[in-house]
């Protein structure tokens, strides 16, 4: 395959993701950003202050200021490590759980439709390349 058609075709995805999570987070009263910085604590209930930075892909700076944005909102909040003074967890509250369930069922029926004419040996194909190229990005 020519890498521009893969090139286009890649943008072309994106953007169709992007416009599909866009409209369904408009509603909510959050930013796209924030949607996902719950979905990923949602997904580990529990992440450290350094590690959800990292997976966001901002500085720590950068993410406390989120942090303060989403915990005035009541949707998260921040307690002291146990055993590390220095860091803090961040953990969803019930609004937080609630939004947290309702966007990832978005996200199960968006992949469900995305797949839906695919063969089960399609699905698990494509899976495997999205996992394999995920790992050099």
């Amino acid at each position: 395959m020519e890498i521009e058609h893969l090139s286009k075709i890649i943008v072309e995805f994106y953007e169709k993701l992007t416009s599909w999570e866009d409209s369904v987070v408009r509603d909510s009263g959050l930013t796209t950003s924030q949607a996902h910085t719950i979905e990923i604590v949602g997904h580990a209930s529990s992440i450290k202050m350094k590690d959800l930075a990292e997976k966001i892909g901002v500085t720590t700076g950068t993410l406390t200021v989120a942090i303060d944005r989403l915990e005035k909102k009541e949707l998260l909040h921040r307690k002291p490590h146990a055993t590390d003074r220095r860091s803090y967890l961040i953990e969803l509250t019930k609004k937080g759980d609630a939004y947290f369930k309702l966007h990832h069922n978005f996200h199960l029926k968006m992949t469900e439709e995305i797949v839906s004419g695919l063969t089960q040996e399609e699905q698990t194909a494509f899976a495997s390349i999205i996992e394999k190229v995920l790992k050099k990005i």
